[in-house]
């Protein structure tokens, strides 16, 4: 165990967790609702400091990041736990491990170190903090996140947005992008499926712009969950008065773990999202999960022409020069080489 990053002890040893806006109070001997962070005596603990459930090497569209040093590779690791209790979730077995088998957290271990020899020698330009939500192994995240940035290796979390604002602060200059799971735009629905609440993603999608950090938005499309035009529209505004260039992707859901009674997204509820993003005036949209049919190329904003072409994760041709159009010069958001 490592002590923990972000709390302040109360009354008969409870502990106030501020790492994220759960704002767990955790007694001696419990653990916060993430179920890897401990109170012993007063002082918090993470049980998941370099303790890896997952490692692979991915492409970097695959998290999803379209704008973000596109066919490279990314290291990416995670841990057991979560902050949210997604009904939906497609990794519960690791989300959810501790809860569902009586606190165990397995896990191969590693140190900051090893996991940045590893992306080195595997040629990843970064670092992705994934599978899992990264904010309930913050403390490995960071030291990697600070060991990484002093070897030229950039630092990815995909993230479901809930982290506090003190923690995001002291990352954001080792973070280099984020793309943040806006699940939906009703309050009730955050409540229900995921057990946690809307305002504080919204307020880190703008904490993170404002922080410097690459940001890209994914929204799972659910049928009769999140998929009415008025709710897609809704987030569609909500991006672009954040920024009207950050990508905003919309995926194809399919039945899992508690929601396996649903059916998979039509695929011309995917297309009407993308519509309605373009409509109100976002620059980039991208169709997710459909099996190399939706649109994934990205294309100039000013003159339309298609600059960064996509099959699936693959990367076919990107055209930007000095990320700018190499027809019109309109120049292209995003972190390029």
């Amino acid at each position: 165990m490592k002590e923990a990053m972000f709390y302040t002890t109360g009354p008969s040893d409870e502990v106030h967790c501020a790492l994220c806006h759960h704002t767990c109070k955790i007694k001696e001997r419990k653990r916060g609702l993430c179920g890897v962070r401990q109170n012993e005596g007063g002082k918090l603990y993470t049980l998941v400091y370099g303790n890896l459930i997952a490692e692979n090497i991915d492409p970097v569209e695959k998290k999803p990041l379209f704008h973000f040093l596109p066919g490279s590779k990314t290291f990416s690791i995670g841990t057991v736990g979560c902050n949210f209790f997604c009904k939906h979730c497609q990794n519960a077995d690791i989300s959810q491990y501790p809860q569902k088998h009586h606190g165990e957290i397995p896990g191969n271990a590693r140190t900051p170190d090893q996991v940045v020899d590893v992306a080195e020698s595997k040629r990843c330009r970064s670092i992705a903090y994934t599978y899992t939500e990264p904010t309930i192994f913050y403390e490995f995240a960071y030291d990697t996140g600070r060991t990484a940035h002093d070897d030229a290796l950039r630092n990815i979390f995909v993230s479901n947005g809930y982290m506090a604002a003190e923690p995001a602060r002291q990352i954001a200059p080792y973070l280099d992008a984020i793309n943040i799971d806006l699940k939906s735009f009703s309050d009730q629905t955050y409540r229900s499926i995921c057990g946690a609440r809307l305002q504080p993603v919204l307020d880190n999608i703008q904490l993170m712009k404002d922080l410097g950090v690459w940001v890209e938005v994914t929204t799972l499309i659910i049928p009769t969950v999140n998929d009415s035009a008025s709710e897609l529209r809704e987030i569609a505004r909500f991006i672009k008065g954040v920024d009207v260039e950050i990508p905003w992707h919309v995926s194809q859901f399919f039945p899992a773990y508690k929601m396996d009674g649903y059916g998979p997204t039509p695929p011309e509820t995917i297309h009407t999202a993308r519509q309605i993003g373009a409509d109100e005036g976002l620059h980039y949209i991208y169709e997710g999960n459909l099996h190399g049919q939706g649109e994934e190329h990205t294309y100039c904003p000013h003159c339309k022409a298609v600059l960064i072409e996509r099959s699936g994760h693959v990367l076919v041709q990107n055209r930007l020069r000095e990320g700018r159009c190499p027809d019109c010069s309109t120049p292209v958001a995003g972190v390029w080489d």
